[in-house]
């Protein structure tokens, strides 16, 4: 697929930046048989106003990044515009993209939960379908703790968060599907983290692969920041 097609694919968009700096999710879709899912964040840092682009590819059976992956683009440059960075990174990972047919099997962007939607009630919660055919609901709940931050945290955030993710299905059955022991340096400083929404893909077959996306709030140079991880799991 050419990249110009590809890019118009995703939306390629420039907003101006702000302070605080909260990257824009947007999903590239999973492989056929679910066990990769892909996506993409970007934005304009705070201070610096470098635009930026990241592409995760997610294995969903491991809950780890592809090899070589994800790919990261920074453009230290204060003339540089978002649609260039995310060029580039589509650039670097398109020999992914369609090695995968990613965007023949997009799944559905089941719940969405952004930092700028006020919520009546608890925002750590989120209840779905996973699929437009009026399928049972399930529930994902978020919960945070006191973690030990990582050394170059230490002095910044010593008040570090981890969080536990849980999955209630239709039948009532409530699982742990993610707790963190350890902060993963690939987060800086996390200070808070908010449930942003659930991808699906594959309804009720047998391959079927749910993700739930985590907004992590860190402190940035002007204000608040943040950036976004996927945990996949089955339903």
């Amino acid at each position: 697929m050419p990249l110009a097609i590809l890019a118009a694919a995703i939306g390629l968009s420039a907003p101006m930046a702000e302070a605080g700096d909260f990257a824009t999710f947007t999903p590239l879709g999973f492989s056929d048989d679910g066990s990769v899912f892909a996506f993409e964040e970007f934005g304009v840092e705070d201070g610096s106003g470098f635009p930026y682009s990241n592409i995760f590819f997610i294995d969903t059976e491991r809950d780890a990044f592809l090899d070589e992956t994800p790919f990261r683009v920074r453009q230290e440059d204060e003339n540089a515009t978002i649609s260039s960075a995310r060029g580039l990174a589509v650039g670097e990972a398109l020999p992914l993209i369609q090695d995968y047919n990613l965007l023949a099997h997009p799944g559905w962007l089941a719940a969405f939960n952004p930092v700028t939607e006020e919520v009546a009630g608890d925002s750590q919660t989120i209840r779905y379908r996973s699929h437009p055919n009026l399928s049972p609901v399930g529930t994902l709940s978020l919960e945070t703790f006191a973690l030990d931050p990582i050394s170059a945290c230490a002095a910044v955030t010593p008040d570090a968060r981890g969080f536990r993710l849980a999955y209630t299905d239709p039948e009532g059955e409530t699982r742990t599907i993610h707790e963190d022991s350890r902060i993963p340096t690939s987060r800086n400083c996390p200070t808070d983290y908010r449930l942003g929404g659930v991808m699906t893909y594959g309804g009720g077959g047998a391959n079927a692969v749910h993700v739930a996306l985590i907004t992590v709030l860190s402190q940035g140079f002007e204000g608040p920041d943040g950036r976004w991880i996927a945990v996949p799991f089955r339903p």
